[in-house]
Formats: C-alpha cells, structure tokens, sequence
C-alpha cells in the first residue's frame, strides 16, 4: 500500500457548495447549520437555477455540491441538478439518507457523478444516538437502492469522541455496501458543537488519537480498492502551511445569500461575498478574507482564532502540532 497522497489546492479549480435550504428531518447532534446566520429560506427555483449558473465558468474544472439541510427536501433538486450539469459541473449531493420526494426515481444517474451519504457509525448502537432512531437502517437501505440504480455512490463519516472508537468496523461495512469512495471528516466545532454544553465532552478528538486511529483505517479501506479522502488536519514537521482562500476558490453558499470562503467562520458575519439581486457582491469591512494571509505558528489562523482550545502547546510554549486549512485532504487508492 501506498503512502497517503496529499491533495493539494488545485489553482483555477472551483469548488461550489450551495446550500439549497436549511431545513432538515433529522437533529443531528454536531449539525453545523446555524438558522440565525444562514437563514431558514428555501431557495426557489428560480433562485437555485440562477445561483448555479452565476458560478459557473466553463473555462475552469468546477464541483458543485448540493447541500442543506437535508437537499433531497428541496422539491426541485432534480431540476438543479439538470440546471448544473448545463453548466458543465461535475456535481454531487450530499444526503443523510431519506431522499425525499422519491429522488431516485426522478434523477438520472449519468447527471450524478456522486451521491454521498452520511453516517455516523458502523451499526444502529453507534450511529442513531448521534444521527437520529432508525436512520442507520433508512440509510443503508437506500444507499443500497442508489447502488442498485447505478449511481456513483459515496459515504461520510464524521469523526467525534462519540464515534472514533468505532470507526476501525467501518471498513467492513464500506466493502459491503459497495461505495466507490470514503469520506472520513474531522468533527467542526460550529452549530450545535460549539454550544457550550459540550465543554464537559468535548467532541473533537486530541490529535495523538486522530494520528493513531484515522490514518490506519484509511489504509485498511483502501486495500479493499475503495478511494478513501480524509483531512490532513496536522501538517508534518516542516511541511508549509498554505491557505485555500488564498490560492483556491472555495464558495460556500447559504440560502441568505451569505458566501463565505472558509468553513470555519460560518458561525459568524464576516462572510467575504454577498449574493444580491443574483449578483455576486464584495462586502466591505472586517471579513473572513482579511485573516487569510496572516503567517502563525499555529498554521491556521482561522482555527487559533475560533477554536484556540484545539491547540496545544509544549514547556516553550510553541504549539506541538501546526494545524493545516480544514480544506486540505489525503487521499488513498
């Protein structure tokens, strides 16, 4: 087996992540949606149709993922897909596994290039105290229905103290539902994770566990032929730190017309882009993009700024491990 293959940003590509509405079936206890800075709208039509194609560059190599929420609650998801792949973007769909208003019946599998699922844990014990009674057994079922359809799929899981222990049994389960790639993300600390009354558990795991579990896993899936992607979350002694809003366009999209460049500050009103009148708008004054090419210790500035309890430091007082941008992956098989 081969080493671990970073992914590094890939200058020109564009990666869009609309978000077609907020709402969902399910209560997921690390749901990173926030209504009062995201917005609780469902996105028309009309708007979803002319939100894709404002991002749309046929000159460039372009992703569009569709999320919530749950997207399969939007009843015009088929025809977003439709309106994305006239574009020319290579387009996925992220769900938790419900697919509402008979989504498999409606989509043709060659507009899909991937479906991914989520989940949370290799059995109902694991996963449902996280994601909600009965959706381990809804979600399998229907990721075998996709499959079954000829859909591309994929899965996600993501790491938390709740689940780490059990992601070694993944492996078995990916091989058995037969998805093409493996998704294994590292737990944010936005939404309902960052309340406090997490402080006491706190969910995000320490980083010799991460460095002992994750890595391994990925190895073991991969050996069974399936691509596995995880984050790099922790750069290696003398690796550079390099920064996705600056050398990468990454666009997340709230159906408030909100368009943050990082992840990590969707909690917060510093987003670098507002959509107004379908158009895409700079905004003035103190936001996301003015942190970016700031030069820490620490790697990312965006998580020594937001999440400063991830971090820890030696007797000198230098950080023992550099945190790389969230966006920045490995990848296996």
């Amino acid at each position: 087996m081969t080493a671990p293959q970073t992914v590094g940003f890939t200058p020109g590509e564009r990666n869009v992540f609309l978000h077609i509405l907020t709402g969902c079936n399910l209560s997921c206890s690390h749901c990173y949606i926030n209504p009062a800075e995201h917005g609780s709208a469902m996105l028309s039509r009309q708007q979803m149709a002319a939100w894709i194609r404002l991002f749309s560059d046929p000159a460039r190599k372009s992703n569009l993922i569709f999320l919530g929420g749950e997207p399969t609650l939007h009843p015009d998801l088929v025809s977003g897909i439709e309106v994305a792949k006239q574009c020319g973007y290579a387009v996925t769909v992220d769900t938790n596994g419900y697919l509402f208003h008979d989504f498999l019946d409606r989509v043709d599998p060659e507009s899909l290039d991937y479906l991914s699922f989520s989940l949370d844990g290799p059995d109902p014990q694991v996963n449902d105290p996280i994601r909600g009674h009965g959706v381990f057994e809804v979600c399998t079922a229907n990721l075998r229905r996709a499959a079954a359809r000829g859909i591309s799929t994929s899965l996600i899981y993501t790491v938390s103290s709740r689940n780490i222990d059990h992601l070694a049994r993944m492996p078995e389960l990916v091989r058995d539902l037969g998805v093409k790639r493996f998704f294994i993300q590292v737990i944010g600390l936005r939404g309902k994770s960052a309340g406090g009354g997490e402080k006491a558990s706190p969910l995000q795991v320490d980083p010799q566990t991460w460095l002992r579990i994750v890595p391994e896993v990925a190895r073991t899936v991969a050996e069974t032929g399936v691509t596995v992607i995880y984050p790099k979350v922790f750069l290696d002694r003398g690796e550079p730190f390099e920064c996705a809003g600056n050398v990468a366009e990454n666009f997340f999209i709230f159906p408030n017309g909100r368009v943050y460049q990082c992840p990590l500050c969707e909690d917060y009103p510093i987003h670098s882009y507002e959509i107004r009148d379908n158009e895409l708008v700079k905004v003035e004054g103190l936001s996301e993009d003015r942190f970016f090419k700031l030069n820490i210790a620490e790697g990312c500035v965006m998580n020594k700024l937001l999440q400063p309890d991830t971090i820890t430091y030696d007797s000198s007082g230098r950080p023992r491990h550099r945190v790389s941008c969230c966006l920045l992956k490995q990848r296996l098989g």
